[in-house]
């Protein structure tokens, strides 16, 4: 059954599982001990560092271990943040950060800080100038991830720590998803990765703070990982997590050289095969494994299942896969189509027959689902009908909305208008995204007197 979904946690790399079945026998005793032991068990520890470190692109003694990536960005703000508490309380981040960096900042927020969202364009990369005016002299912190994990968008790191160098502010950069494939570019001051994310195995983060860098570790004090990760070290999984990022960067430059064809394929092919579809993401600067694509008329969990009966596991960042029935933040602020939306991360040795059958399977899926929804058929010529239409679809989640809108259009003239009443979050992203793939004008919005908000949609072809 082939995995696709490599972005959300990669397979157990082959070295991973030889380094942590071998330390299971040398690496079990505790490191901080003199005796026979101890000493094998340190040298495991120490070893593993240095080539996390050498990886990383910093030095051994400003790397610690944690239990998570999540724990080293939370350990990693609110260490930097403390550290820096006497110049201001100002946090800048990225609008599309992970949801660990933004659960962050909104504690940071919620505890009298405050905190400033960069937005971003359509590709999901901020801009380097729109960073660098956010920047104050109460900014204590930045931060920016060095890619994205929903549409793999690589952002431009280097000119951000260019900007906050000038600016005497620290960056922290989230590496989880590119680390594997390569050391983060540019003079961050922080960076926080996750094993489980280049093929190590879960329950291991890192965390790099650059010397110089003001930090003061949050929470009780722990003698253990320079008092930065409390707790005892889990150093079977430690030295299975550097020993696979060492293998995994040597076999990077071959293998990301052909996923990224895959890939290509993928994003060439997917709009020959399937009507109306959106592929995000920056076709150019992005991670060689990962393209995400957005379906018309297609409600997302259902997509997934079908694939998944198919024998595809991808993922999706559509309100309608979610409990919150809210589109992604990542895809919310990039003001594209949520609805049917579909993740395909290729791990490391997926063969091409895999992703031959991928695009054999997707049309028909899609075209089943579409059915099953009534979506609409070819858009009809021009009518002589009301120049104005209301569509209530109050209750109705995604992609219900968009099909309503779209089953309607041809029955208001040329300039007439349809309003379609929603209450579903998706629709404030899918209805303009819609016009935009249809070429009609997406007049606006306002609240509607019934609830929910009235979504306005001229006719222009």
């Amino acid at each position: 059954m082939p995995y696709f979904d490599a972005a959300s946690s990669a397979p157990l790399h082959p070295v991973a599982r030889q380094a942590l079945l071998a330390s299971l026998d040398e690496g079990w005793a505790d490191p901080a001990r003199l005796y026979r032991e101890g000493r094998r068990a340190r040298l495991l520890l120490d070893a593993a560092r240095e080539a996390a470190a050498e990886a990383v692109g910093c030095r051994p003694d400003e790397l610690v271990f944690t239990p998570s990536g999540t724990r080293a960005v939370h350990s990693g703000i609110s260490g930097a943040l403390a550290g820096r508490r006497r110049v201001g309380a100002r946090l800048v981040v990225s609008a599309v950060e992970h949801s660990s960096v933004l659960h962050a900042a909104e504690a940071h927020a919620a505890a009298g800080g405050s905190l400033t969202e960069v937005p971003v364009g359509r590709s999901g990369a901020v801009e380097t100038a729109a960073f660098a005016a956010a920047l104050d002299e109460g900014t204590a912190l930045a931060c920016l991830q060095s890619a994205n994990h929903e549409v793999g968008t690589v952002q431009p790191v280097a000119e951000v720590a260019e900007a906050c160098r000038a600016a005497g502010v620290p960056l922290l950069v989230d590496a989880a998803q590119s680390l594997g494939w390569g050391p983060v570019e540019g003079g961050w001051s922080l960076l926080a990765a996750s094993a489980h994310k280049w093929g190590g195995p879960a329950g291991v983060g890192l965390l790099a703070v650059r010397k110089g860098v003001r930090f003061a570790p949050q929470g009780p004090a722990d003698e253990r990982e320079s008092g930065r990760a409390a707790g005892f070290e889990n150093l079977p999984a430690i030295v299975a997590a550097a020993a696979s990022l060492r293998a995994v960067r040597a076999e990077a430059e071959a293998e990301g050289a052909r996923l990224r064809a895959l890939v290509d394929r993928i994003r060439g092919r997917v709009p020959e095969l399937v009507p109306d579809v959106e592929v995000v993401g920056d076709p150019v600067r992005r991670l060689p494994h990962l393209v995400t694509f957005s379906c018309l008329y297609v409600d997302g969990e259902t997509l997934l299942h079908e694939l998944d009966r198919e024998g595809f596991s991808v993922s999706s960042g559509s309100s309608c896969t979610s409990s919150t029935l809210t589109p992604s933040h990542v895809l919310r602020a990039m003001g594209v189509l949520s609805e049917g939306n579909v993740r395909v991360s290729l791990p490391a040795g997926t063969p091409e027959g895999d992703v031959e059958r991928f695009l054999d399977v997707l049309p028909g899926v899609v075209a089943g689902v579409r059915e099953r929804l009534g979506a609409p058929g070819p858009a009809t010529g021009a009518a002589a009908g009301s120049g104005s239409l209301v569509v209530d679809a109050l209750g109705r989640r995604c992609p219900i909305p968009v099909i309503e809108l779209a089953k309607v259009i041809g029955e208001v003239p040329l300039g007439g208008t349809v309003t379609v009443l929603a209450d579903d979050e998706a629709a404030r992203l899918d209805i303009p995204a819609w016009c935009e793939m249809r070429g009609q004008e997406y007049v606006g919005e306002e609240p509607s007197p019934n609830g929910g908000t009235a979504y306005v949609v001229r006719r222009l072809a």
